[in-house]
């Protein structure tokens, strides 16, 4: 089966599943013999999903540029403080509060704004599930604080959209470097270049990349 046969048979709103993932992981293997050593040695990837809704989009928007751990920590403490965590539980919290759960200025910006959008009807989150990748991405982008980067993790992990590959993740750049034994860490634009060929199974050639980024914890 030649890629664009199997591009044919991956409509652009199929989730990823079990049963797609292990189809996506034989034709990427078959495709780039790096990611046939990933397999290989490590074994397929996790799925690593996430519940689709504004907890996750929040949670999304405090990793921007920041370890996963410290804004799981600030997620943690919200969470802890807004027991159930909705657009208007939210708002609920002043400045004070949110930062002495850890918010930024920036991040208490942003996920006002995104709680804001959503409680007033301009986002709405649940239609946007069905939706096509770029009226989801034209949607979010709308909002302050929100990039390519922040939609095309809720695309790959909350919404499972299989060929969605975030060019500007560090650990995906770090991971790619070293697999392909680059001299320089490529760029986003490099990386969406190089990774053409693993179409229609990008976001599984994603995770493939952190599975094998998080088996080396000590690259640089």
């Amino acid at each position: 089966m030649t890629l664009e046969e199997t591009a044919a048979q991956t409509p652009e709103l199929e989730s990823l599943t079990e049963e797609n993932l292990s189809r996506g992981l034989m034709v990427l293997a078959n495709l780039d013999s790096d990611l046939a050593r990933i397999l290989e040695t490590l074994g397929p990837p996790p799925i690593w999903s996430r519940e689709p809704g504004f907890a996750t989009l929040l949670c999304i928007i405090l990793e921007q540029q920041v370890s996963v751990a410290a804004a799981r920590a600030v997620f943690s403490r919200l969470c802890g403080v807004v027991v159930t965590l909705t657009p208007e539980n939210f708002l609920r919290l002043d400045d004070v509060q949110l930062r002495e759960i850890g918010f930024s200025r920036q991040k208490i910006l942003y996920c006002r704004g995104l709680a804001q959008a959503i409680a007033t009807d301009q986002l709405d989150l649940t239609k946007l599930e069905k939706m096509n990748e770029t009226a989801i991405r034209t949607e979010l982008k709308c909002l302050k604080g929100i990039g390519d980067w922040t939609v095309d993790i809720y695309l790959l992990m909350a919404l499972q959209r299989p060929d969605v590959f975030p060019k500007g993740d560090l650990a995906i750049a770090i991971a790619f470097q070293k697999l392909k034994n680059l001299a320089t860490r490529p760029t986003p634009v490099q990386l969406e270049a190089m990774t053409q060929h693993w179409r229609p199974w990008r976001a599984i050639g994603a995770r493939l990349l952190w599975h094998y980024y998080l088996s080396n914890p000590n690259s640089p």
